[in-house]
């Protein structure tokens, strides 16, 4: 099998720092992609539409907006269950190398954006309210004709979304292939090795062990430090690299289910359900739909 995904041709020029397509239609018609540059997406009136970025497939509710810095990503919304024929759609692609030395957003007084770049290489979506806080900035952006003021207003929206730390990541690092980062260097030793270790049986004792600390109290800081349990993360790195096998390979369902830590199918084929809100063999048929590379 050869998985194809459509490899989007951005407008912009050499000399261009972004494009702002603002537009109304009907449905979501354009097939799951990937570009070379950075993306910001505002969706309005669409709820019930199914945004997919990497490994997360979501329903929206009638706004939506996600930041993504990965120029390998793929993303889409689809029309699924969506009803409104007057969809609203605000699109900005830009260039950014914001992880350069030399980059500005390494400064203090940008470090917030640049946190915010860092963690949307796996797809950022930001929560109501910081949707409602840039909203009248997004959809005034296109019609701004003075391109320095466009840009420094784009600049502006991101800096306000920047301050917005409930915003969820969607690709889980395993699908997105960027590495694992934590302000604590316990956590990061755990993180690494598990994504190193993910195909076999990992203790709570054993990890705890790693950083010298007792099981009952690394489970309570791993939690508090990720948000999640041990056991959740590494079911998510695992299903992170089965869901990058099936895009990626033609092997059968069950040979995934065993390179990826899994011990029985049924277990695999139940929790990639619950993660990811449809079957294996239907994730990966949704990536199969295109058949052309532009």
């Amino acid at each position: 099998m050869e998985t194809r995904v459509l490899r989007e041709i951005t407008p912009l020029g050499d000399n261009d720092f972004m494009y702002v397509a603002d537009r109304h239609k009907k449905e979501f018609d354009y097939p799951i992609h990937v570009h070379d540059v950075l993306e910001l997406n505002f969706v309005a009136n669409a709820a019930g539409a199914r945004r997919v970025v990497g490994d997360s497939s979501e329903v929206i509710d009638n706004l939506d907006l996600v930041l993504i810095t990965s120029p390998n990503l793929e993303h889409v919304w689809e029309q699924h269950e969506c009803k409104n024929d007057d969809i609203h759609e605000v699109t900005v692609q830009f260039r950014l190398y914001f992880e350069m030395p030399t980059s500005p957003f390494r400064y203090n007084s940008h470090k917030s954006i640049f946190r915010m770049l860092v963690r949307a290489k796996r797809g950022l979506a930001f929560p109501p309210e910081a949707i409602m806080l840039v909203y009248h900035r997004l959809v005034k952006l296109s019609s701004i004709e003075e391109r320095f003021l466009a840009v420094q207003e784009f600049f502006f929206i991101l800096y306000e979304l920047s301050k917005f730390d409930d915003a969820r990541e969607l690709a889980t690092t395993a699908f997105a292939k960027v590495e694992v980062e934590s302000e604590s260097k316990r956590i990061l030793k755990v993180k690494n090795y598990i994504d190193e270790h993910y195909k076999e049986e990992m203790s709570l004792e054993q990890l705890a062990g790693l950083v010298g600390m007792t099981s009952t109290a690394f489970s309570r800081y791993f939690r508090q430090s990720t948000g999640k349990n041990l056991s959740e993360y590494i079911i998510d790195i695992r299903l992170g690299h089965a869901s990058r096998i099936l895009i990626d390979t033609a092997d059968s369902i069950s040979e995934i289910c065993w390179r990826t830590g899994f011990n029985t199918l049924s277990n695999f084929n139940r929790l990639f359900r619950k993660r990811k809100g449809c079957s294996p063999t239907e994730f990966r048929r949704k990536y199969q739909k295109t058949k052309v590379i532009v």
